[in-house]
């Protein structure tokens, strides 16, 4: 709104001489940080007890941790107003027609949806396993990962030619191939797989954000510099026309993600659920498939995989084909808990290593 209002009033910026900052992109971020943390901080206290009123509280299920138990009847669903904030911020700082930023918010939203669903049917049956069938949810993800591969493909891409089907990797300065049938598979496995990574390593207090936070703005960074044709240059990657939008709404999640941390922090006054995680998978997969950053996640979202390939080692390896557990606990915080280790600890270790990696990731940058 804000975005259309200054060009809108562009010829008259002598007299709304402000709105001249709608021009910058590093302006219209700090905007959308602002704003997405402002009302986070002011709605999380009335949707906490609106949750509590409701009865609409976490369903723990039983991970092997004692202390799990303890956080029974904590208000779930807070990753609605991460996903609102967020929302709203968008339309009072970006620009909506924006392709790049309305195939992002499409796979927040979306993914953010269909954890909401599940939340609600785990709610109802007052159980932490009641919710959504596995085949289902996997069946949904995978509806819209096909729903992006036809985007990409489409004349709608907002892609340069030639860019839709190339699959980059980092530290090396082209594609490995340019091939839109042999990318489009890839794309397809990554949303879904990175859609339910970060789902995975929600299972601590604040320990999901955080990260989260880290590689949304990692990914926003290298939105603004793929975007600018001169940093696009000089950093030696193909330049995308627009996709610096994807900085600003990067801004916003970091301003919701930091807002919601207030109340997230241990002891946690709200869960963000499956609503949450799942809107921020979404969110990761689709920033990751737009800016070509898919192996990138290997490095930038490495606690996220590390989180899940030992729970699906331990569950689909282990449990179901050996008939035994390979670690003693999973995912990997669980691992660390159960070792000894207080909960905060584990949480704060953790932080540092996705910041580690974050850091790790922005090096590619340059080291090309």
């Amino acid at each position: 709104m804000i975005y259309f209002l200054g060009k809108y009033l562009h010829p008259h910026y002598e007299i709304f001489s402000l709105l001249r900052l709608v021009d910058y992109i590093s302006a219209r971020a700090i905007g959308a940080a602002l704003t997405a943390i402002i009302l986070t901080l002011a709605l999380t206290p009335l949707v906490i007890r609106h949750l509590h009123r409701r009865g609409l509280v976490d369903q723990r299920r039983n991970t092997g941790v004692a202390s799990a138990f303890d956080k029974a009847g904590t208000p779930a669903m807070g990753g609605a107003v991460v996903v609102g904030c967020v929302l709203v911020s968008c339309l009072l700082w970006c620009n909506m027609s924006n392709r790049f930023l309305l195939a992002v918010l499409a796979g927040m939203i979306w993914f953010g949806a269909l954890g909401l669903a599940d939340d609600i049917a785990k709610t109802r049956a007052r159980s932490g396993d009641g919710g959504m069938s596995e085949a289902r949810k996997l069946l949904l993800q995978a509806v819209f990962a096909a729903g992006l591969v036809i985007f990409l493909a489409s004349p709608w891409t907002p892609l340069p030619a030639g860019q839709a089907g190339a699959f980059y990797v980092p530290f090396h300065k082209t594609p490995l191939f340019t091939s839109l049938w042999m990318y489009l598979p890839i794309v397809f496995f990554f949303v879904v797989a990175v859609g339910n990574a970060v789902n995975i390593t929600d299972g601590m207090d604040g320990l999901a954000i955080v990260p989260s936070v880290f590689a949304i703005g990692v990914l926003g960074l290298f939105g603004y510099f793929l975007g600018n044709a001169i940093w696009a240059r000089y950093l030696n990657y193909p330049f995308y026309p627009g996709a610096g939008e994807l900085a600003v709404f990067a801004s916003a999640f970091a301003g919701a993600g930091i807002g919601f941390l207030w109340f997230n922090a241990y002891p946690a006054q709200i869960f963000m659920g499956d609503t949450g995680s799942m809107a921020i998978g979404g969110s990761i997969a689709v920033l990751s498939v737009m800016l070509k950053q898919e192996v990138l996640f290997l490095i930038l979202g490495g606690l996220f995989v590390a989180e899940a390939a030992t729970s699906q080692i331990q569950d689909k390896i282990g449990i179901r084909w050996l008939g035994r557990r390979i670690f003693m606990r999973a995912p990997l915080h669980h691992a660390m808990q159960h070792k000894g280790l207080a909960e905060t600890k584990v949480v704060i270790r953790l932080w540092i290593v996705s910041g580690i990696l974050a850091l790790a990731a922005l090096a590619t940058l340059k080291l090309r």
